[in-house]
């Protein structure tokens, strides 16, 4: 049985789980521009918390477009059915058993959070995930998914030597050894979800959606004017900064 009293997040820090006794609140319905990745997640989430199968999802992308957002707001959609978060660190990866440990049996479900995780070939890191996705020698236990995010697809750096191991077989292309590496990383998680940087259009129609959620209902040219000139300054026109820019824009015209 799922008691209330139970944290909702907890954090891995030297050594031990750590309660959060204030987690961020999020509320899918808040994230916009990304309906598709968002219901992908949820119903994954879902699934999981209801003890159907599910997988380990990884959300890779452009900065600002809500990856990290979205796992959190994982919390706020199924906390009170039992769902619980725990942000882990990647530099400690290497503890994952000992993280795992403490939750096995548990009644609550339990998301490990791997927020911006990128490690190098030779990361002990590397083949504590490996183990923890595919299992190692102990049974893994049902009430523990990972889910992580990423800015690189296969979670490794891509490096210019990588192209050099690529080879010809009976008149196919196959990849080098270093490149199956990171592929195999990233195919071990069954949910992929990426994120792909907003055009002008969409990155304008998520400033008026944010402005209209703040009760700005105005959207005239010098609002749009500015909108893209704040993106330009940042040199990015993700949700992140569509948000931002309507928390200014409307806070400025009160």
């Amino acid at each position: 049985m799922v008691t209330s009293s139970s944290p909702l997040a907890y954090r891995w820090r030297r050594g031990a789980l750590q309660p959060v006794p204030y987690p961020q609140t999020i509320v899918p319905e808040s994230l916009l521009g990304i309906d598709r990745q968002k219901a992908a997640l949820l119903e994954n989430t879902r699934r999981f918390v209801e003890g159907l199968p599910a997988n380990h999802a990884l959300l890779t992308g452009a900065r600002g477009t809500g990856k990290s957002s979205l796992v959190k707001a994982m919390l706020s959609a199924f906390g009170r059915r039992g769902l619980r978060l725990v942000e882990v660190p990647p530099h400690d990866l290497i503890d994952l058993p000992d993280i795992v440990a403490p939750l096995r049996g548990k009644a609550e479900r339990f998301i490990l959070y791997v927020d911006d995780f990128s490690v190098a070939a030779n990361d002990p890191a590397l083949m504590a995930l490996k183990t923890a996705l595919d299992g190692g020698v102990e049974e893994p236990p049902d009430n523990v998914l990972i889910y992580a995010t990423s800015n690189r697809r296969h979670l490794m750096p891509e490096m210019r030597t990588d192209n050099d191991e690529y080879h010809w077989i009976d008149g196919e292309l196959h990849p080098g050894e270093s490149t199956e590496e990171k592929i195999s990383l990233s195919e071990r998680f069954g949910l992929w979800l990426s994120f792909l940087a907003f055009d002008q259009d969409q990155y304008l129609e998520l400033v008026r959606q944010h402005l209209c959620r703040l009760g700005d209902e105005r959207w005239d040219e010098e609002t749009r004017t500015r909108a893209l000139r704040w993106a330009l300054e940042r040199a990015s026109r993700s949700g992140r900064v569509a948000q931002q820019f309507a928390r200014h824009w409307s806070g400025r015209a009160a």
